[in-house]
């Protein structure tokens, strides 16, 4: 992990949400990339968009950052991966203390597998405490709105997706 200037901000991102795209902003201010990194987990995954869809939502979303900001994915170790990429760092979100006791725990497992790996978290903006993306899908698939939880690009990606109300 040899470059200072590339952070990682790794998850599932399914979909991506207005409080990712704070973090991600955040995230510019101290360092001048950052990789949303979309890990790809095939036991776990029940997403609702494709990982080549996460990824076109990714880059539309963050289109106007000048490729300050860019989408890839990975499967594997998470460290392996930043080592790959040349990455010093990993972003992580911290929305409640719940987070913490999770996030710490990966934490330090992924300094046990490399010691050189640091992760940064960030909190977000107060008005993004709640959000997430599984929320998101929840309301979504109840045919809630969400038109205020994620960027244009994805709710329109929803949009195309949501089937006609009953009568």
């Amino acid at each position: 992990m040899s470059n200072s200037n590339i952070a990682i901000y790794p998850g599932s991102f399914d979909p991506i949400t207005n409080g990712h795209v704070d973090l991600v902003k955040r995230t510019l201010r101290v360092f001048d990339t950052v990789i949303v990194a979309i890990a790809i987990n095939p036991d776990k995954d029940r997403s609702l968009f494709t990982v080549a869809e996460r990824l076109q939502m990714i880059n539309d979303v963050f289109a106007d950052l000048k490729g300050r900001a860019e989408a890839d994915s990975f499967k594997g170790l998470l460290v392996d991966y930043a080592e790959r990429k040349g990455a010093a760092v990993v972003i992580r979100g911290l929305r409640a203390v719940s987070d913490f006791e999770y996030e710490l725990m990966l934490a330090l497992m992924n300094r046990k597998l490399d010691k050189r790996f640091e992760t940064v978290f960030l909190m977000p903006s107060e008005r993004y405490i709640y959000l997430h993306s599984s929320l998101v899908r929840e309301v979504y698939t109840l045919g809630g709105d969400v038109a205020n939880l994620v960027p244009a690009p994805v709710l329109a990606a929803l949009n195309r997706r949501r089937k006609p109300r009953a009568r």
